[in-house]
Protein backbone atom coordinates (compact mmCIF):
# COMPACT_ATOMS: atom_id res chain seq x y z
CA UNK A 1 0.00 0.00 0.00
CA UNK A 2 1.26 3.50 -0.72
CA UNK A 3 2.11 6.06 1.96
CA UNK A 4 -1.43 7.49 1.96
CA UNK A 5 -2.68 5.05 4.57
CA UNK A 6 -6.12 5.09 6.17
CA UNK A 7 -4.84 7.05 9.17
CA UNK A 8 -4.12 10.04 6.92
CA UNK A 9 -7.70 10.11 5.62
CA UNK A 10 -10.86 11.05 7.44
CA UNK A 11 -13.18 8.22 8.41
CA UNK A 12 -15.50 7.54 5.49
CA UNK A 13 -19.09 6.39 5.59
CA UNK A 14 -19.65 3.84 2.79
CA UNK A 15 -23.07 2.36 1.98
CA UNK A 16 -23.40 -0.92 0.06
CA UNK A 17 -26.52 -2.12 -1.76
CA UNK A 18 -26.31 -5.55 -3.44
CA UNK A 19 -28.89 -7.17 -5.73
CA UNK A 20 -31.29 -9.50 -3.88
CA UNK A 21 -29.38 -12.74 -4.47
CA UNK A 22 -27.00 -14.38 -2.01
CA UNK A 23 -24.43 -14.91 -4.79
CA UNK A 24 -24.26 -11.08 -4.79
CA UNK A 25 -24.95 -10.33 -1.12
CA UNK A 26 -22.05 -12.44 0.22
CA UNK A 27 -19.27 -10.88 -1.97
CA UNK A 28 -20.69 -7.43 -1.12
CA UNK A 29 -20.46 -8.36 2.56
CA UNK A 30 -16.80 -9.37 2.07
CA UNK A 31 -16.13 -5.93 0.57
CA UNK A 32 -17.99 -4.30 3.50
CA UNK A 33 -15.85 -6.17 6.03
CA UNK A 34 -12.65 -5.13 4.29
CA UNK A 35 -13.69 -1.45 4.28
CA UNK A 36 -14.56 -1.71 8.00
CA UNK A 37 -11.18 -3.30 8.75
CA UNK A 38 -9.63 -0.09 7.43
CA UNK A 39 -11.52 1.87 10.09
CA UNK A 40 -14.38 3.21 7.96
CA UNK A 41 -18.09 3.19 8.81
CA UNK A 42 -20.23 0.90 6.66
CA UNK A 43 -23.99 0.76 6.09
CA UNK A 44 -25.01 -2.56 4.53
CA UNK A 45 -28.46 -2.21 2.96
CA UNK A 46 -30.87 -5.03 2.16
CA UNK A 47 -34.32 -6.27 3.10
CA UNK A 48 -35.19 -7.55 6.60
CA UNK A 49 -35.22 -11.26 5.78
CA UNK A 50 -31.92 -11.09 3.85
CA UNK A 51 -30.28 -9.18 6.70
CA UNK A 52 -31.45 -11.89 9.14
CA UNK A 53 -29.89 -14.59 6.92
CA UNK A 54 -26.43 -12.99 6.72
CA UNK A 55 -23.50 -14.89 8.20
CA UNK A 56 -22.37 -13.54 11.55
CA UNK A 57 -20.10 -10.50 11.29
CA UNK A 58 -16.85 -10.77 13.31
CA UNK A 59 -17.23 -9.02 16.67
CA UNK A 60 -14.25 -6.77 16.00
CA UNK A 61 -16.14 -5.24 13.04
CA UNK A 62 -19.68 -4.99 14.43
CA UNK A 63 -19.15 -1.46 15.85
CA UNK A 64 -18.36 -0.23 12.31
CA UNK A 65 -20.97 -2.13 10.27
CA UNK A 66 -24.61 -1.08 10.48
CA UNK A 67 -27.12 -3.46 8.91
CA UNK A 68 -29.84 -1.32 7.32
CA UNK A 69 -33.20 -2.99 6.68
CA UNK A 70 -35.50 -1.48 4.06
CA UNK A 71 -38.77 -3.44 3.76
CA UNK A 72 -39.47 -4.95 0.36
CA UNK A 73 -42.74 -3.61 -1.09
CA UNK A 74 -45.51 -6.13 -1.68
CA UNK A 75 -45.72 -7.08 -5.36
CA UNK A 76 -48.37 -9.18 -7.05
CA UNK A 77 -47.10 -12.67 -8.09
CA UNK A 78 -44.27 -12.50 -5.55
CA UNK A 79 -44.83 -14.96 -2.67
CA UNK A 80 -44.96 -13.71 0.92
CA UNK A 81 -41.46 -13.67 2.48
CA UNK A 82 -39.70 -13.95 -0.89
CA UNK A 83 -36.84 -11.48 -0.61
CA UNK A 84 -34.02 -13.19 -2.55
CA UNK A 85 -33.69 -15.19 -5.75
CA UNK A 86 -33.28 -18.38 -3.71
CA UNK A 87 -36.86 -17.93 -2.44
CA UNK A 88 -38.54 -18.11 -5.85
CA UNK A 89 -38.51 -20.20 -9.03
CA UNK A 90 -36.54 -18.68 -11.90
CA UNK A 91 -39.61 -17.42 -13.76
CA UNK A 92 -40.68 -15.34 -10.74
CA UNK A 93 -37.39 -13.37 -10.53
CA UNK A 94 -38.76 -10.53 -12.76
CA UNK A 95 -41.35 -9.82 -10.01
CA UNK A 96 -38.51 -9.68 -7.48
CA UNK A 97 -36.96 -7.01 -9.75
CA UNK A 98 -40.21 -5.00 -9.58
CA UNK A 99 -40.09 -5.22 -5.77
CA UNK A 100 -36.38 -4.28 -5.82
CA UNK A 101 -37.20 -1.18 -7.88
CA UNK A 102 -39.78 -0.35 -5.21
CA UNK A 103 -36.85 0.11 -2.78
CA UNK A 104 -35.95 3.34 -4.62
CA UNK A 105 -37.80 5.59 -2.20
CA UNK A 106 -36.32 3.89 0.90
CA UNK A 107 -32.79 4.07 -0.53
CA UNK A 108 -33.29 7.69 -1.53
CA UNK A 109 -34.52 8.62 1.97
CA UNK A 110 -31.60 6.76 3.56
CA UNK A 111 -29.05 8.57 1.35
CA UNK A 112 -30.64 11.94 2.08
CA UNK A 113 -30.72 11.36 5.82
CA UNK A 114 -27.31 9.69 6.24
CA UNK A 115 -25.38 11.40 3.45
CA UNK A 116 -22.64 8.72 3.09
CA UNK A 117 -19.44 9.52 1.20
CA UNK A 118 -19.96 6.59 -1.17
CA UNK A 119 -22.66 4.17 -2.25
CA UNK A 120 -21.41 0.90 -3.79
CA UNK A 121 -24.20 -0.70 -5.81
CA UNK A 122 -24.91 -3.68 -8.05
CA UNK A 123 -26.13 -3.93 -11.67
CA UNK A 124 -29.85 -3.76 -10.84
CA UNK A 125 -30.72 -0.25 -9.51
CA UNK A 126 -30.70 1.70 -12.78
CA UNK A 127 -32.37 4.59 -10.92
CA UNK A 128 -29.64 4.95 -8.29
CA UNK A 129 -26.75 6.85 -10.01
CA UNK A 130 -28.90 9.97 -10.73
CA UNK A 131 -30.08 10.05 -7.09
CA UNK A 132 -26.49 9.81 -5.79
CA UNK A 133 -25.29 12.50 -8.22
CA UNK A 134 -28.07 14.87 -7.18
CA UNK A 135 -27.15 14.40 -3.51
CA UNK A 136 -23.41 14.84 -4.15
CA UNK A 137 -22.67 11.24 -3.10
CA UNK A 138 -19.94 9.36 -4.98
CA UNK A 139 -21.03 6.02 -6.41
CA UNK A 140 -19.22 2.83 -7.40
CA UNK A 141 -20.51 -0.17 -9.34
CA UNK A 142 -19.29 -3.49 -7.92
CA UNK A 143 -19.60 -6.40 -10.34
CA UNK A 144 -19.58 -9.92 -8.96
CA UNK A 145 -19.25 -11.15 -12.57
CA UNK A 146 -15.76 -11.70 -13.93
CA UNK A 147 -14.08 -9.55 -16.59
CA UNK A 148 -14.19 -12.02 -19.49
CA UNK A 149 -17.97 -12.39 -19.15
CA UNK A 150 -18.49 -8.63 -19.09
CA UNK A 151 -16.23 -8.13 -22.11
CA UNK A 152 -18.21 -10.76 -24.02
CA UNK A 153 -21.44 -8.84 -23.34
CA UNK A 154 -20.01 -5.74 -25.04
CA UNK A 155 -19.80 -2.03 -24.33
CA UNK A 156 -22.16 0.20 -22.38
CA UNK A 157 -20.50 3.40 -23.58
CA UNK A 158 -22.80 5.72 -25.60
CA UNK A 159 -19.86 6.52 -27.93
CA UNK A 160 -19.48 2.90 -28.90
CA UNK A 161 -23.03 1.74 -29.23
CA UNK A 162 -23.02 1.43 -33.05
CA UNK A 163 -20.16 -1.07 -33.02
CA UNK A 164 -20.85 -2.76 -29.72
CA UNK A 165 -24.65 -2.63 -29.65
CA UNK A 166 -26.35 -5.58 -27.98
CA UNK A 167 -26.50 -8.32 -30.55
CA UNK A 168 -30.04 -9.25 -31.54
CA UNK A 169 -29.41 -12.56 -33.33
CA UNK A 170 -28.73 -15.80 -31.50
CA UNK A 171 -25.79 -16.74 -33.72
CA UNK A 172 -23.98 -13.55 -32.70
CA UNK A 173 -23.64 -15.07 -29.23
CA UNK A 174 -22.31 -18.44 -30.33
CA UNK A 175 -18.87 -17.23 -31.42
CA UNK A 176 -16.36 -14.81 -29.85
CA UNK A 177 -17.31 -11.16 -30.65
CA UNK A 178 -15.15 -9.14 -33.03
CA UNK A 179 -14.09 -6.66 -30.32
CA UNK A 180 -12.06 -9.27 -28.45
CA UNK A 181 -8.58 -8.68 -29.93
CA UNK A 182 -6.92 -11.88 -28.66
CA UNK A 183 -7.69 -15.61 -29.04
CA UNK A 184 -10.73 -16.62 -26.99
CA UNK A 185 -12.85 -19.74 -26.50
CA UNK A 186 -15.51 -17.78 -24.67
CA UNK A 187 -18.94 -17.91 -26.29
CA UNK A 188 -22.34 -19.42 -25.63
CA UNK A 189 -23.68 -22.73 -26.86
CA UNK A 190 -26.93 -22.30 -28.85
CA UNK A 191 -29.09 -23.56 -25.97
CA UNK A 192 -27.48 -21.02 -23.61
CA UNK A 193 -27.77 -18.17 -26.13
CA UNK A 194 -31.54 -18.73 -26.34
CA UNK A 195 -31.84 -18.41 -22.57
CA UNK A 196 -29.60 -15.35 -22.51
CA UNK A 197 -31.53 -13.43 -25.17
CA UNK A 198 -34.78 -14.23 -23.39
CA UNK A 199 -33.31 -13.46 -19.96
CA UNK A 200 -31.08 -10.40 -20.43
CA UNK A 201 -32.03 -8.63 -23.64
CA UNK A 202 -35.82 -8.98 -23.54
CA UNK A 203 -37.79 -6.64 -21.28
CA UNK A 204 -39.24 -8.65 -18.39
CA UNK A 205 -42.17 -7.93 -16.08
CA UNK A 206 -40.13 -5.14 -14.45
CA UNK A 207 -40.40 -3.17 -17.69
CA UNK A 208 -36.67 -2.93 -18.43
CA UNK A 209 -34.02 -5.35 -19.65
CA UNK A 210 -31.15 -6.55 -17.49
CA UNK A 211 -28.85 -5.10 -20.15
CA UNK A 212 -30.39 -1.66 -19.57
CA UNK A 213 -29.82 -2.05 -15.82
CA UNK A 214 -26.17 -2.95 -16.43
CA UNK A 215 -25.68 -0.11 -18.90
CA UNK A 216 -27.22 2.52 -16.58
CA UNK A 217 -25.29 1.47 -13.48
CA UNK A 218 -21.93 1.14 -15.26
CA UNK A 219 -22.21 4.40 -17.16
CA UNK A 220 -23.51 6.21 -14.08
CA UNK A 221 -20.65 5.21 -11.77
CA UNK A 222 -17.34 6.89 -11.01
CA UNK A 223 -15.37 3.69 -10.44
CA UNK A 224 -16.04 0.15 -11.61
CA UNK A 225 -14.97 -2.49 -9.07
CA UNK A 226 -14.92 -6.07 -10.28
CA UNK A 227 -14.34 -9.42 -8.56
CA UNK A 228 -11.27 -10.47 -10.50
CA UNK A 229 -7.49 -10.18 -10.48
CA UNK A 230 -4.78 -9.44 -13.03
CA UNK A 231 -3.10 -12.81 -12.50
CA UNK A 232 -6.12 -14.50 -14.11
CA UNK A 233 -7.74 -11.86 -16.31
CA UNK A 234 -5.15 -9.14 -16.97
CA UNK A 235 -5.89 -8.67 -20.67
CA UNK A 236 -9.65 -8.87 -20.05
CA UNK A 237 -9.47 -6.16 -17.37
CA UNK A 238 -7.63 -3.85 -19.79
CA UNK A 239 -10.21 -4.55 -22.48
CA UNK A 240 -13.07 -3.90 -20.04
CA UNK A 241 -11.74 -0.43 -19.25
CA UNK A 242 -11.46 0.27 -22.97
CA UNK A 243 -14.92 -1.08 -23.86
CA UNK A 244 -16.82 0.88 -21.22
CA UNK A 245 -14.60 3.98 -21.47
CA UNK A 246 -14.59 4.23 -17.70
CA UNK A 247 -11.67 6.20 -16.31
CA UNK A 248 -10.92 3.36 -13.93
CA UNK A 249 -11.74 -0.33 -13.59
CA UNK A 250 -10.36 -1.69 -10.32
CA UNK A 251 -10.22 -5.42 -9.51
CA UNK A 252 -11.12 -6.24 -5.90
CA UNK A 253 -9.19 -9.51 -6.02
CA UNK A 254 -11.16 -12.73 -5.72
CA UNK A 255 -12.39 -12.12 -2.15
CA UNK A 256 -11.73 -15.76 -1.23
CA UNK A 257 -13.94 -16.57 1.76
CA UNK A 258 -12.33 -17.88 4.94
CA UNK A 259 -13.54 -20.98 6.72
CA UNK A 260 -15.96 -19.75 9.38
CA UNK A 261 -14.93 -20.27 12.97
CA UNK A 262 -17.31 -22.48 14.90
CA UNK A 263 -18.82 -19.47 16.70
CA UNK A 264 -19.68 -17.82 13.36
CA UNK A 265 -21.72 -20.70 12.01
CA UNK A 266 -24.96 -19.54 13.50
CA UNK A 267 -25.58 -22.77 15.36
CA UNK A 268 -25.16 -24.96 12.32
CA UNK A 269 -22.27 -26.89 13.87
CA UNK A 270 -24.37 -29.99 14.44
CA UNK A 271 -25.00 -30.14 10.67
CA UNK A 272 -21.30 -29.96 9.96
CA UNK A 273 -20.44 -32.68 12.47
CA UNK A 274 -22.90 -35.05 10.72
CA UNK A 275 -21.48 -34.20 7.30
CA UNK A 276 -17.87 -34.47 8.52
CA UNK A 277 -18.59 -37.83 10.10
CA UNK A 278 -19.78 -39.15 6.72
CA UNK A 279 -16.88 -37.58 4.78
CA UNK A 280 -14.33 -38.93 7.26
CA UNK A 281 -15.36 -42.50 6.35
CA UNK A 282 -14.69 -41.98 2.63
CA UNK A 283 -11.50 -42.58 0.70
CA UNK A 284 -9.26 -39.53 0.29
CA UNK A 285 -9.87 -37.60 -2.95
CA UNK A 286 -12.67 -39.85 -4.25
CA UNK A 287 -15.91 -38.09 -3.21
CA UNK A 288 -17.81 -36.05 -5.80
CA UNK A 289 -19.36 -32.99 -4.21
CA UNK A 290 -22.54 -31.99 -6.07
CA UNK A 291 -24.19 -28.56 -5.72
CA UNK A 292 -25.94 -26.30 -8.21
CA UNK A 293 -26.60 -23.15 -6.21
CA UNK A 294 -29.98 -22.02 -4.98
CA UNK A 295 -31.62 -20.82 -8.21
CA UNK A 296 -31.55 -23.78 -10.53
CA UNK A 297 -34.85 -25.44 -11.46
CA UNK A 298 -34.16 -28.67 -13.35
CA UNK A 299 -36.87 -30.53 -15.22
CA UNK A 300 -37.72 -33.98 -13.88
CA UNK A 301 -36.00 -35.53 -16.94
CA UNK A 302 -32.75 -33.60 -16.35
CA UNK A 303 -32.93 -34.41 -12.67
CA UNK A 304 -33.33 -38.14 -13.36
CA UNK A 305 -30.37 -38.11 -15.74
CA UNK A 306 -28.25 -36.31 -13.14
CA UNK A 307 -29.14 -38.77 -10.37
CA UNK A 308 -28.69 -41.84 -12.58
CA UNK A 309 -25.35 -40.50 -13.88
CA UNK A 310 -24.11 -40.18 -10.29
CA UNK A 311 -25.28 -43.72 -9.60
CA UNK A 312 -23.69 -45.07 -12.76
CA UNK A 313 -20.29 -43.49 -12.00
CA UNK A 314 -19.83 -45.83 -9.03
CA UNK A 315 -18.13 -42.98 -7.14
CA UNK A 316 -19.06 -41.86 -3.64
CA UNK A 317 -20.96 -38.56 -3.75
CA UNK A 318 -22.30 -35.88 -1.41
CA UNK A 319 -25.21 -34.11 -3.10
CA UNK A 320 -26.59 -30.88 -1.66
CA UNK A 321 -30.12 -30.83 -2.98
CA UNK A 322 -31.84 -27.66 -1.87
CA UNK A 323 -35.61 -27.80 -2.08
CA UNK A 324 -36.93 -24.48 -3.39
CA UNK A 325 -37.86 -22.41 -0.35
CA UNK A 326 -40.68 -20.68 -2.22
CA UNK A 327 -43.41 -22.49 -0.39
CA UNK A 328 -44.49 -24.25 -3.56
CA UNK A 329 -44.53 -27.55 -1.68
CA UNK A 330 -42.82 -30.79 -2.56
CA UNK A 331 -45.52 -31.59 -5.08
CA UNK A 332 -44.07 -29.01 -7.46
CA UNK A 333 -40.43 -29.97 -7.02
CA UNK A 334 -38.52 -32.76 -8.70
CA UNK A 335 -38.26 -36.21 -7.16
CA UNK A 336 -35.35 -38.64 -6.97
CA UNK A 337 -35.74 -41.70 -9.23
CA UNK A 338 -37.47 -44.67 -7.57
CA UNK A 339 -35.06 -46.74 -5.51
CA UNK A 340 -32.15 -44.32 -6.06
CA UNK A 341 -31.41 -43.76 -2.38
CA UNK A 342 -31.59 -47.49 -1.57
CA UNK A 343 -29.28 -48.41 -4.44
CA UNK A 344 -26.68 -45.77 -3.48
CA UNK A 345 -27.03 -46.18 0.31
CA UNK A 346 -23.68 -45.78 2.07
CA UNK A 347 -21.93 -44.67 -1.12
CA UNK A 348 -23.98 -41.54 -1.75
CA UNK A 349 -25.48 -39.00 0.60
CA UNK A 350 -28.29 -36.62 -0.40
CA UNK A 351 -28.43 -33.59 1.89
CA UNK A 352 -31.57 -31.46 1.64
CA UNK A 353 -30.91 -28.45 3.87
CA UNK A 354 -28.27 -25.72 4.00
CA UNK A 355 -24.74 -27.11 3.84
CA UNK A 356 -21.38 -25.41 4.63
CA UNK A 357 -19.95 -25.59 1.10
CA UNK A 358 -16.53 -24.20 1.97
CA UNK A 359 -16.02 -26.71 4.80
CA UNK A 360 -17.08 -29.58 2.53
CA UNK A 361 -14.72 -28.48 -0.26
CA UNK A 362 -11.88 -28.20 2.25
CA UNK A 363 -12.32 -31.85 3.33
CA UNK A 364 -9.60 -34.15 2.00
CA UNK A 365 -12.05 -36.84 0.86
CA UNK A 366 -13.48 -34.51 -1.82
CA UNK A 367 -11.91 -35.24 -5.21
CA UNK A 368 -14.10 -33.26 -7.58
CA UNK A 369 -16.95 -30.76 -7.71
CA UNK A 370 -19.94 -31.20 -10.03
CA UNK A 371 -21.00 -27.58 -10.40
CA UNK A 372 -23.16 -25.12 -12.38
CA UNK A 373 -20.04 -22.89 -12.63
CA UNK A 374 -21.17 -19.89 -10.62
CA UNK A 375 -18.11 -17.66 -10.10
CA UNK A 376 -18.32 -17.90 -6.28
CA UNK A 377 -18.43 -21.70 -6.43
CA UNK A 378 -15.38 -21.82 -8.70
CA UNK A 379 -13.43 -19.52 -6.37
CA UNK A 380 -14.35 -21.72 -3.39
CA UNK A 381 -13.45 -24.93 -5.19
CA UNK A 382 -10.11 -23.74 -6.54
CA UNK A 383 -9.06 -22.40 -3.15
CA UNK A 384 -8.79 -26.07 -2.18
CA UNK A 385 -7.55 -27.33 -5.54
CA UNK A 386 -10.71 -29.32 -6.32
CA UNK A 387 -11.09 -30.03 -10.06
CA UNK A 388 -14.45 -29.30 -11.69
CA UNK A 389 -17.01 -31.34 -13.56
CA UNK A 390 -18.84 -28.48 -15.28
CA UNK A 391 -22.56 -28.46 -16.05
CA UNK A 392 -23.56 -24.81 -16.63
CA UNK A 393 -27.22 -23.85 -17.03
CA UNK A 394 -27.81 -20.09 -17.05
CA UNK A 395 -26.53 -16.51 -16.83
CA UNK A 396 -22.74 -16.30 -17.15
CA UNK A 397 -22.14 -19.94 -16.19
CA UNK A 398 -21.45 -21.19 -19.73
CA UNK A 399 -18.91 -18.40 -20.34
CA UNK A 400 -17.14 -19.18 -17.06
CA UNK A 401 -17.06 -22.88 -17.96
CA UNK A 402 -15.41 -22.11 -21.35
CA UNK A 403 -12.83 -19.90 -19.61
CA UNK A 404 -11.76 -22.75 -17.32
CA UNK A 405 -12.45 -25.75 -19.56
CA UNK A 406 -9.41 -28.04 -19.95
CA UNK A 407 -7.41 -26.10 -17.35
CA UNK A 408 -8.91 -27.29 -14.08
CA UNK A 409 -11.70 -29.55 -15.22
CA UNK A 410 -13.96 -30.34 -18.14
CA UNK A 411 -17.51 -29.73 -19.28
CA UNK A 412 -19.99 -32.57 -19.48
CA UNK A 413 -20.68 -33.17 -23.21
CA UNK A 414 -24.17 -32.00 -24.23
CA UNK A 415 -26.43 -31.47 -27.19
CA UNK A 416 -25.57 -27.96 -28.44
CA UNK A 417 -29.15 -27.06 -29.36
CA UNK A 418 -31.08 -28.44 -26.41
CA UNK A 419 -28.45 -28.63 -23.64
CA UNK A 420 -29.42 -32.27 -23.04
CA UNK A 421 -26.82 -34.50 -21.36
CA UNK A 422 -27.01 -38.24 -20.76
CA UNK A 423 -26.32 -40.23 -17.61
CA UNK A 424 -23.51 -42.06 -19.46
CA UNK A 425 -21.74 -38.84 -20.48
CA UNK A 426 -22.11 -37.52 -16.94
CA UNK A 427 -20.77 -40.73 -15.35
CA UNK A 428 -17.79 -40.74 -17.74
CA UNK A 429 -17.02 -37.06 -16.98
CA UNK A 430 -17.12 -37.73 -13.23
CA UNK A 431 -14.72 -40.67 -13.54
CA UNK A 432 -12.43 -38.72 -15.87
CA UNK A 433 -12.00 -35.82 -13.45
CA UNK A 434 -11.85 -37.77 -10.18
CA UNK A 435 -10.12 -41.10 -10.88
CA UNK A 436 -9.02 -41.72 -14.49
CA UNK A 437 -5.34 -41.45 -15.36
CA UNK A 438 -6.06 -39.10 -18.28
CA UNK A 439 -7.83 -36.71 -15.87
CA UNK A 440 -4.62 -36.20 -13.88
CA UNK A 441 -3.85 -33.05 -15.90
CA UNK A 442 -7.07 -31.45 -14.59
CA UNK A 443 -6.39 -32.49 -11.01
CA UNK A 444 -2.86 -31.08 -11.30
CA UNK A 445 -4.19 -27.91 -12.93
CA UNK A 446 -6.67 -27.31 -10.11
CA UNK A 447 -3.94 -27.91 -7.58
CA UNK A 448 -1.64 -25.42 -9.32
CA UNK A 449 -4.33 -22.72 -9.35
CA UNK A 450 -5.14 -23.23 -5.66
CA UNK A 451 -2.00 -21.34 -4.63
CA UNK A 452 -3.23 -18.22 -6.45
CA UNK A 453 -6.85 -18.57 -5.31
CA UNK A 454 -6.01 -18.90 -1.63
CA UNK A 455 -3.29 -16.23 -1.58
CA UNK A 456 -5.07 -14.03 0.95
CA UNK A 457 -2.31 -11.43 1.02
CA UNK A 458 -2.51 -10.92 -2.74
CA UNK A 459 -6.30 -10.50 -2.71
CA UNK A 460 -6.18 -8.25 0.36
CA UNK A 461 -3.74 -5.98 -1.49
CA UNK A 462 -6.27 -5.58 -4.29
CA UNK A 463 -8.97 -4.59 -1.78
CA UNK A 464 -6.52 -2.21 -0.06
CA UNK A 465 -6.11 -0.40 -3.39
CA UNK A 466 -9.89 -0.21 -3.79
CA UNK A 467 -10.31 1.29 -0.30
CA UNK A 468 -7.50 3.72 -1.03
CA UNK A 469 -9.39 4.81 -4.15
CA UNK A 470 -12.51 5.41 -2.03
CA UNK A 471 -10.43 7.44 0.44
CA UNK A 472 -8.83 9.70 -2.14
CA UNK A 473 -11.73 10.20 -4.57
CA UNK A 474 -14.82 10.84 -2.42
CA UNK A 475 -16.34 14.14 -3.55
CA UNK A 476 -18.78 14.49 -0.68
CA UNK A 477 -20.61 17.77 -0.79
CA UNK A 478 -23.50 18.69 1.43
Amino acid sequence: MSSSSATRHKQLHVALFPWLAFGHIIPFLEVAKHIARKGHKVSFISTPRNIQRLPKIPETLTPLITLVQIPLPHVENLPENAEATMDVPHDVIPYLKIAHDGLEQGISEFLQAQSPDWIIHDFAPHWLPPIATKLGISNAHFSIFNASTLCFLGSTSPNRVSRYAPRKKLEQYTSPPEWIPFPSKIYYRPFEAKRLVNGILTPNASGVTDHFRLESTIQGCQVYFIRSCREIEGEWLDLLEDLHEKPVVLPTGLLPPSLPRSDEDGGKDSDWSKIAEWLDKQEKGKVVYVAFGSELNLSQEEFNELALGLELSGLPFFWVLRKPSNGSGDGDSVKLPDGFEDRTKGRGHVWTTWAPQLKILSHESVGGFLTHCGWSSIIESLQYGRPLIMLPFMYDQGLIARFWDNKIGAEVPRDEETGWFTRNELANSLKLIVVDEEGKQYRDGANDYSKLFRDKELHDRYMDECVEYLETHAHHEV
